[in-house]
């Protein structure tokens, strides 16, 4: 029978706690302890959001797989919703609104993925992403170069972008916007992205084709749509050989950055930076902040 620990009154059970799960020698355990320790900076991004999970049960060298709908087991106290999706009318997903769900969802060894809209409101996105994925050789230095072109472009619509590692080689602008129709919101990303490709040539596109994107900064507009995902704030990616986070960095990082190395973190070094430095995405969760997009 697998351990049990009591969160905020909950039973949440937990299951091979020394196994090892990246090539640096990270275990289970260890990414369990990074979440309740940051559970205090992830919840506000995660909250009333249907989660996608990416699960890697054996770590980033074993099977991945997704999975949206309620998984087998899931505890009762574990909040759920029905969401609109095409391929099931009824289906339901997880809602990760308090910690006890957190660690639960920790335990099943996840990245998070969410939607721009809440479950409540699935025909209003209430915020913007833009995801700029480099093209070999070019790294998330280049990915800076059209990030800060982008934020002076946003900022003449009145809309402040914030920016966060993916955790992987690219890097996520995000935005708080007023409630807005998923497909307005491609709409005016798909024009921001062409804007950015005519301004900077031969380094942004806004295509998808692979053969336009090497050494290229591809734009990805598409994550707007109401049937995408993006990985949340401080989800702990898949990767190759350590637990890296998808980080909110400032600015200044940002323009500061020429080594991809330079804005690499991960579930050791994460929890220093938001004692530090807070929550650098914390606008995101404040109403306050939201700007309506232009009209066409």
């Amino acid at each position: 029978m697998s351990p049990m620990t009591v969160v905020e009154g909950r039973r949440v059970a937990l299951s091979n706690l020394e196994k090892v799960l990246y090539p640096d020698g990270t275990t289970k355990g260890e990414l369990l302890h990074f979440h309740a320790a940051c559970a205090w900076a992830v919840l506000p991004h995660l909250a009333g959001r249907p989660v996608s999970f990416l699960r890697f049960p054996d770590g980033p060298s074993g099977q991945r797989f997704f999975a949206k709908n309620v998984p087998p087991g899931t505890p009762s106290w574990v909040a759920t919703a029905q969401v609109p999706r095409r391929d099931a009318p009824h289906a339901r997903q997880v809602l990760l609104n308090d910690l006890p769900s957190l660690i639960w969802s920790a335990n099943l060894v996840t990245e998070l993925h969410v939607p721009q809209w809440r479950a409540a409101s699935p025909d209003a996105a209430d915020r913007l992403v833009v995801d700029l994925d480099p093209g070999s050789p070019a790294t998330i230095a280049e990915c800076c170069t059209v990030a800060l072109w982008l934020r002076e472009r946003l900022a003449t619509d009145g809309i402040s972008a914030l920016p966060k590692t993916s955790g992987s080689a690219g890097l996520h602008l995000l935005a708080a916007i007023a409630p807005t129709p998923s497909e307005e919101v491609v709409a005016y990303t798909r024009g921001l992205a062409q804007e950015a490709e005519a301004a900077l040539p031969g380094l942004a596109v806004h295509r998808m084709d692979k053969s336009l994107r090497r050494g290229r900064v591809f734009i990805d507009y598409s994550q707007n749509s109401r049937a995408k995902t993006t990985a949340a704030p401080y989800t702990v990616r898949a990767g190759a050989h350590a637990p890296t986070v998808s980080t909110p960095v400032t600015w200044d990082e940002v323009g500061d950055c020429t080594e991809p190395d330079q804005l690499s973190f991960d579930i050791r070094s994460v929890p220093e930076r938001l004692e530090r430095l807070g929550d650098l995405c914390a606008p995101l969760t404040d109403e306050d902040t939201a700007h309506s997009l232009p009209k066409p």
